[in-house]
């Protein structure tokens, strides 16, 4: 079946900077796939990630492996045969959970395929060393003292004997190739031990810098915070000076009005004596109008002098023209009945 796919998620991969050991260093640009295989061949787990065409995890795990969480989001595993370490942030703290959980499921499943793939070893090796020191030892015995049909007739046969010893030699072959086998498997044996604890050491090694790794990455978010807020504060002054800008441009939006207003007034300026020399001649023609007013005026009064005798004449010929047409009126009474006695007396007459 080869390789399958037995669990995946999506996170931002980061490797630690190779040269300091300290920084981590962005993988991928944005959140990739992450995945858990099992080779049911090589009975093996490996975590592989690929963004784009780039190969970016391709990590077998180990049982000395442990995957650490270093905050709520993050977590990283050291992988000594890469010769780096993994870092993985995911979206939310659940993916973080159940990576981690899975980490130590597939871990455990790596430790129990080792120690089945040692046990089959140590058996097979066992057998070999029995199945030839049977073989050796049933070999002589049989050379030594023949067979029974041998024993009684005592009569040499040369080609028995013959293919006899080339059936001995096979033999001794076959021994020394399977103890050749198994030092060699004893070589790998210790060569395997030996690599476990160096791999025990680096891991330990990898533990100490993983927690040198927290501190520091502890003190990058304090620093990051820090900087968070002074970005904060350059934004705020960002925005100030863009009103403050938009205010310098309003002013001198003003300033240039101002100046033309100026340039306006000097122009004017320019025909200032002019105006003066009309304002005085003006001034005079008022002085002379103000002097002609005043005889006007005088003309006035006496006119409206004359104008109140002559009504207050009107009035005494008024009254007196009353009084002269109430006498008339009386005259023309007394001359009526005057007519009237002297028709009285023509009647009588």
């Amino acid at each position: 079946m080869g390789e399958q796919p037995i669990f995946t998620t999506r996170a931002h991969v980061f490797q630690i900077d190779p040269s300091t050991k300290k920084n981590w260093v962005p993988a991928s640009k944005q959140a990739v796939t992450v995945s858990y295989f099992y080779d049911s061949t090589r009975n093996s787990y490996r975590i592989i990630s690929v963004d784009g065409s780039k190969v970016i995890i391709n990590s077998t795990i180990t049982p000395n492996m442990n995957f650490t969480k270093t905050s709520q989001k993050f977590g990283q595993w050291a992988d000594s045969r890469a010769n780096t370490v993994f870092g993985l942030g995911f979206a939310s703290e659940q993916q973080l959970s159940k990576f981690a959980e899975k980490f130590q499921e597939v871990k455990e499943a790596a430790k129990l395929a080792r120690e089945k793939s040692q046990e089959k070893m140590e058996t097979s090796s066992d057998q070999s060393q029995e199945s030839g020191h049977e073989t050796q030892s049933g070999n002589q015995e049989s050379s030594f003292n023949g067979t029974d049909d041998e024993k009684i007739s005592h009569v040499p046969d040369d080609t028995a004997l013959k293919s006899e010893n080339d059936r001995l030699k096979s033999v001794a072959e076959q021994s020394k190739k399977l103890e050749m086998e198994l030092q060699a498997l004893k070589d790998s044996n210790a060569h395997l031990t030996d690599t476990l604890n160096e791999a025990n050491s680096k891991a330990e090694s990898w533990k100490s810098k993983v927690t040198q790794s927290q501190d520091e990455n502890n003190q990058l978010r304090h620093k990051i915070s820090e900087l968070e807020d002074q970005c904060k504060e350059v934004n705020q002054e960002r925005e100030r000076n863009a009103q403050l800008s938009l205010r310098i441009q309003e002013l001198e939006a003003d300033l240039q009005e101002k100046e033309q207003e100026l340039e306006d007034l000097r122009k004017q300026a320019e025909t200032i004596p002019q105006l003066v020399t009309k304002c005085e001649s003006v001034t005079a023609k008022l002085q002379a109008a103000e002097t002609a007013n005043r005889g006007l005026s005088e003309k006035m009064t006496l006119l409206q002098s004359e104008i109140d005798d002559s009504q207050q004449n009107q009035k005494n010929m008024k009254s007196e023209l009353k009084r002269f047409m109430d006498v008339l009126d009386g005259k023309i009474d007394e001359l009526h009945e005057v007519r009237q006695s002297i028709s009285k007396l023509g009647v009588d007459n």
